[in-house]
């Protein structure tokens, strides 16, 4: 169970890749990669920010309840804050398992919150200003299932 906070950018093939690597006893591995989108054609950046400690200690308690929900072999959350451009990657989350329904389920999960539970605030930024980005409701909807 690995849990990453940094600001550097990460490889998610190179990550994707690693995680599980070598184990026998998984069945099924289920990654999610989330990337800076640009729907408008105006974003230039999204700046990313959190307050260290705080932010891992919630992802440790996201990720210890999927554990405690699901019968997890492994699971690996990264989480990028700061600058970053269109197309860049955000975040991560993999989950390993026995079986596939544990690894799915587990996954929808952790991105369910941390979507929208983790202590991240988003600025986005474009040609016409700065704005931070509001909690959507279906969002917070989706947690509803949980």
């Amino acid at each position: 169970m690995v849990i990453r906070v940094e600001s550097a950018p990460f490889d998610f093939t190179t990550e994707a890749g690693a995680f599980g690597a070598g184990r026998h006893d998984i069945g099924a591995i289920v990654t999610f990669c989330g990337i800076v989108r640009d729907l408008t054609g105006d974003l230039q950046a999204m700046q990313i920010e959190h307050y260290p400690g705080m932010t891992e200690r919630a992802l440790m308690k996201i990720e210890a309840e999927a554990t405690a929900r699901w019968q997890l072999a492994d699971s690996l959350i990264i989480h990028r804050f700061g600058l970053m451009r269109p197309g860049e990657t955000i975040m991560m989350v993999a989950t390993a398992a026995a079986h596939r329904a544990d690894a799915f389920a587990a996954a929808e999960f952790l991105m369910d919150y941390l979507k929208s539970r983790a202590p991240f605030w988003k600025k986005e930024q474009s040609r016409g200003g700065e704005t931070w980005v509001a909690a959507k409701a279906e969002d917070e909807a989706a947690l509803t299932r949980w």
